[in-house]
């Protein structure tokens, strides 16, 4: 039987750390309630032995933003029913397909019946549950309304989901037809141009420089240690981009440079603004205080210049300023936004307006993809024809010498 590892306090409020030997989690629990231990946490004792499902549960899967919309609607019609939080959350737990979620939901279930509170046991689970579903459940569970925040919290997964299916849409297809182009002119390089290199060799003719180039990449291309070198050179990049991104100024530097970018730096704007808007209207609706709200979606902006300018803004409201006039100093939302937001400000309905800004810039976003979609589509059909077109031209040219010749 397997070994166990409790965590936990003695009735003087010592902390204590017992092992037991028991069948299941559940019985390894009743054995140190027997010794007196309130339990904070219990683990299996694994010692040097590998448990690939526990690493596949950790860190291979992952929680999507759809997966928390889901567990959301579906936690709160229970909770609406009626029906009581340790068997709402045992019912999820038993259907959830998600294994790092269903883990998650286990763990809360059993914090929740040792008197623990709902948002209290989903912060110990930040691979679940973030900073800002955190902070929801906990005005719920403070206001009483844990089903209608609940309900509020997978509106708005599922229109920040929504949102991110929108800006993978957009990126698909030059995604793909970038691969497409570059497996046929790999192809065609390798295979196809190397042949009529041979029939040029037999008529002794001078080939134009751009077939001489076209025929040095094929040379370059067909030694398999180049391709080493190019893969290695392609992961080195990577590793160091992430690495300069993971700095400060490399963030704020690149953020800054999405912002700007031709064509993608609108969307980009647009789709941080209906977040900002969407959360931060979510949260002060919920009754979280404002500087506390900001503080939250100041971490889920996904940009830091974005980021900055809404920890400025906080700083700025603390001593009495309007969130419209901070934000606008640093020139990162669009005017519309700021006043709408001002707008809301001065007629006390600022939830509502954030909602609306919210709902118009999603569309805008959504209206921005069709957009970008109907322009990188011929965009992208001349660059497969450039590509393939070069390897054709440079096969062609040299036959015209070789008529010359012939003749």
């Amino acid at each position: 039987m397997p070994t166990y590892v409790a965590i936990g306090k003695d009735s003087s409020g010592r902390s204590r750390k017992e092992r037991v030997t028991a069948a299941s989690p559940s019985e390894a629990r009743n054995l140190v309630k027997e010794r007196g231990v309130y339990i904070q946490d219990l683990k299996e004792e694994r010692g040097f032995n590998i448990d690939f499902t526990e690493i596949q549960t950790n860190y291979l899967t992952s929680v999507s933003v759809k997966d928390k919309a889901i567990f959301s609607r579906q936690f709160a019609a229970l909770v609406n029913a009626g029906v009581a939080l340790v068997r709402g959350l045992g019912v999820l737990a038993e259907e959830c397909p998600n294994p790092k979620l269903k883990k998650a939901l286990e763990g809360i279930n059993s914090d929740v019946q040792q008197g623990t509170s709902l948002s209290d046991s989903m912060r110990k689970h930040p691979g679940c549950f973030d900073n800002l579903y955190v902070s929801l459940v906990q005005a719920g569970e403070v206001g009483g309304v844990l089903d209608e925040v609940l309900n509020r919290l997978a509106k708005l997964l599922e229109d920040l989901n929504r949102l991110q299916n929108q800006i993978k849409s957009a990126m698909a297809y030059p995604v793909v037809v970038t691969i497409l182009a570059t497996v046929i002119f790999v192809a065609m390089t390798v295979f196809l141009l190397p042949t009529f290199a041979e029939i040029f060799e037999q008529f002794d003719a001078e080939l134009p420089l751009f077939t001489q180039i076209m025929l040095l990449i094929s040379a370059f291309l067909r030694q398999p240690l180049n391709w080493v070198f190019m893969v290695a050179a392609f992961f080195g990049a990577g590793f160091l981009y992430r690495r300069y991104y993971a700095t400060p100024s490399g963030r704020r530097t690149m953020d800054r440079f999405f912002l700007k970018m031709p064509l993608f730096g609108d969307l980009v704007q647009k789709t941080a603004t209906a977040r900002f808007c969407r959360t931060f209207g979510a949260l002060s609706r919920s009754g979280v205080p404002i500087l506390t709200a900001m503080e939250i979606v100041r971490d889920t902006a996904g940009n830091q210049v974005i980021s900055d300018a809404i920890d400025d803004a906080r700083a700025e409201i603390q001593t009495g300023g309007m969130i419209c006039l901070a934000l606008q100093k640093h020139q990162v939302f669009p005017v519309m936004a700021i006043q709408m937001i001002s707008i809301g400000e001065e007629t006390g309905e600022l939830d509502q307006m954030l909602m609306k800004v919210a709902d118009f810039y999603e569309d805008e976003v959504e209206q921005a993809v069709k957009a970008l979609t109907s322009i990188m589509e011929p965009l992208m059909i001349i660059v497969l024809g450039a590509m393939v077109g070069s390897i054709l031209i440079s096969m062609y040219l040299p036959m015209f010498k070789i008529m010359e010749i012939v003749q």
